[in-house]
């Protein structure tokens, strides 16, 4: 079955935005990425590479988008997009070594060909989750935009990842701001092995744009200036103040999926249709019409292929990627820029919690100008817990910004702005609604610093935590899920001194914080609090009562809660109390001593008990302090159901509150 071409392909001619002198270099730079094909496919066929994404016959959609912007633009390019790293000059030794995975890459054979990012060629590579990077790209653009600069960023999509929730929030957020930002979907008429009819209900994905009130452009993507001519206009208008645009750029992917996937599900005589109008050929024939001489292409493309056979086989020589687990284990995390505050100094007793997060959240904003706030309803409204009431008119509205209900974006955003110099705080309305914005915390956010060492000073703050009737959509107490998450770290104060301290030190911290704040707490708990610059170290727990008999490890609410059991039991035992306040990391030292001390554990949390954070603790104390046990450690957690709407039912049968002084006594016992 032969397939029509797109309407507009028809008739259309190349016509030059480029001037007669760029024309040869522009040719070089199409030819190039072509050359790299080539003997990438030559090196599967002779089995000496084992994977390789092809992006033959759509070269002009990379090159030309990078052709057409200035070095301070930012790309962030897909697997297909080989063009964009060799446009903006990658030194071709490196880029080698990375896609065939050897000594002297860039990711340090943590990640595969094109999952990085170089910051000094304004490029952020993709992970594999895809439209995942384009609110990364309205991050970048923000980024520009508070500066009073003119960069725009451009992101890449496959038409397929249309489909994802993260393009049609990127889109939103984009409009919605007006940020310097052009779309790029690449539709090259499969995904995977699924045709765009199958998947798509409309020809144009272009003509979504309307629907975010942006321009949309259908573009001739083998047609190098077509590319250069849409981008260089979406960009002046972005450059102007005048938002984003949406380009679909049409195009066949001739190759495979990956190389061993095929093409045999493709019609041989629609693969022959588009071969007919290969971008680089087209490219060829227009500058022979143009009265360029076939010698000289011909000794460019020689040049070029002498120059990729050289330097592959070079690459090939080259030693696998070794390391040691120190070296991995250190570039989990950026190091920390945040210190603890040494003296306390003057303190405000009887401070409420929400107050003092408040107050750390002010001084955060008030030391830094590169610290700001997002997220639903946080700016005329001050939050729907009020934390940021007032922060508008103290901070305005550059820094204080109400974002639509978009977890995702709001999240993909603050890893943009992070890495260009920002230091974004998201809030989450209520911490289940994390689970929304899930892929770019644990994917995203997570990972990038591992993978190419670049900095990821984002914090998350998340209302938790049950014990208010709210249901079981608007209680739930989901720190674990983060903890299993290498590349996070995951606070959780229980004091109004620990929750100024902690979310400070999480905002200074160059790497991704998640501050959990029990709703609960926030008008009930009352505490000093020091004045003024105050922090608290994250991965250092606090003995909050010192006792004998019982240690009691836990965080959050439950420290009040143990206390409270303290005081009901001390006539059976004298119970000491470990806060942990950091989850990730967690201070194993302090709770081993204690539990040395003492010789019994009972570990805490609202959670429920399956999975659990406190399973992780009770196996690490049972593991290396079991000589100094003189009773199997005990967890005592949330029931293993939804929390109820229902007060009396959360207290009486979910809470962990409700089976705690039992379990206490038992061990006490023992």
């Amino acid at each position: 079955m032969r397939g029509p071409l797109p309407r507009f392909m028809e008739s259309q001619s190349l016509a030059a935005p480029v001037s007669d002198s760029d024309a040869l270099d522009l040719y070089r730079a199409l030819r190039l990425p072509r050359a790299v094909e080539d003997k990438m496919l030559r090196l599967i066929r002779q089995n000496r590479l084992s994977k390789w994404f092809s992006g033959y016959g759509q070269e002009a959609i990379a090159v030309g988008c990078a052709w057409a912007l200035e070095e301070r633009d930012w790309l962030l390019p897909m697997h297909r997009n080989l063009g964009v790293w060799t446009t903006r000059g990658l030194p071709l030794r490196p880029l080698f070594c990375q896609l065939m995975g050897k000594e002297g890459g860039f990711t340090k054979g943590r990640d595969r060909t094109f999952h990085f990012g170089h910051p000094d060629k304004k490029i952020v590579g993709m992970i594999s989750h895809l439209a995942a990077m384009l609110p990364v790209a309205d991050g970048l653009g923000l980024a520009s935009q508070l500066r009073g600069e003119d960069a725009v960023a451009l992101a890449f999509t496959g038409e397929g990842a249309t489909r994802e929730g993260d393009f049609h929030e990127a889109l939103n957020l984009a409009s919605v701001w007006k940020l310097p930002v052009v779309f790029v979907v690449e539709n090259n008429g499969y995904g995977l092995s699924t045709p765009t009819s199958e998947a798509l209900p409309v020809e144009d994905i272009a003509s979504a744009a309307a629907g975010y009130g942006m321009p949309g452009v259908v573009v001739d993507g083998n047609d190098i200036y077509s590319v250069i001519a849409s981008v260089n206009a979406a960009a002046a208008r972005a450059r102007a103040g005048d938002g984003p645009t949406l380009l679909e750029m049409k195009t066949f992917r001739v190759r495979g999926h990956e190389e061993a996937s095929g093409t045999k599900y493709v019609p041989d005589d629609l693969i022959a249709q588009w071969q007919e109008r290969d971008p680089v050929q087209r490219y060829r024939d227009h500058l022979i019409e143009d009265g360029v001489a076939p010698a000289d292409l011909d000794a460019i493309d020689a040049a070029l292929e002498a120059e990729i056979e050289e330097v592959a086989e070079w690459a090939l020589t080259q030693p696998e990627v070794t390391s040691t687990d120190a070296d991995e284990h250190r570039d989990v995390f950026a190091p920390s820029t945040s210190r603890p505050t040494a003296h306390r100094g003057p303190e405000t007793p009887d401070v409420r919690f929400i107050d003092a997060i408040t107050d750390g959240l002010g001084r955060a904003l008030e030391a830094d100008d590169t610290t700001l706030l997002m997220g639903q309803d946080v700016a005329e409204y001050g939050g729907v817990f009020k934390v940021t009431a007032g922060f508008l008119e103290r901070f305005g509205a550059d820094r204080i910004r109400n974002t639509p209900i978009i977890e995702s974006g709001a999240l993909g955003c603050a890893l943009g702005l992070a890495l260009d110099g920002f230091r974004p705080v998201v809030e989450m309305q209520y911490a289940d609604f994390i689970t929304c914005g899930f892929n770019q915390i644990v994917n995203n956010l997570s990972t990038t610093h591992y993978r190419w060492g670049a900095k990821v000073p984002v914090t998350v703050r998340a209302p938790f935590g049950g014990g208010i009737g709210a249901g079981p959509f608007h209680s739930q107490s989901p720190e674990a899920w983060f903890c299993h998450v290498p590349g996070l770290k995951v606070v959780v104060p229980g004091t109004p001194a620990d929750a100024k301290g902690l979310l400070v030190s999480a905002i200074e911290d160059d790497n991704p914080v998640l501050v959990f704040e029990h709703k609960a707490l926030y008008r009930s708990m009352r505490g000093s609090v020091p004045d003024g610059d105050y922090r608290v170290e994250i991965g250092k727990a606090r003995v909050a009562r010192q006792g004998a008999d019982l240690t009691v490890v836990t965080w959050g609410v439950g420290v009040r809660w143990a206390l409270d059991l303290a005081t009901n039991l001390q006539d059976a035992g004298d119970l000491e109390v470990v806060d942990l306040r950091t989850l990730v990391p967690w201070d194993r030292e302090a709770v081993l001593e204690s539990v040395k001390k003492t010789g019994r554990l009972l570990v805490l949390h609202e959670a429920g008990r399956t999975g659990g954070f406190g399973a992780e603790v009770a196996a690490e104390v049972a593991q290396e302090a079991f000589h100094d046990l003189d009773s199997p450690p005990v967890r005592v957690g949330g029931a293993d159901l939804p929390i109820p709407f229902s007060k009396a039912i959360e207290a009486e049968v979910y809470s962990a509150q409700a089976r705690l002084e039992q379990a206490a006594q038992s061990l006490l016992d023992f």
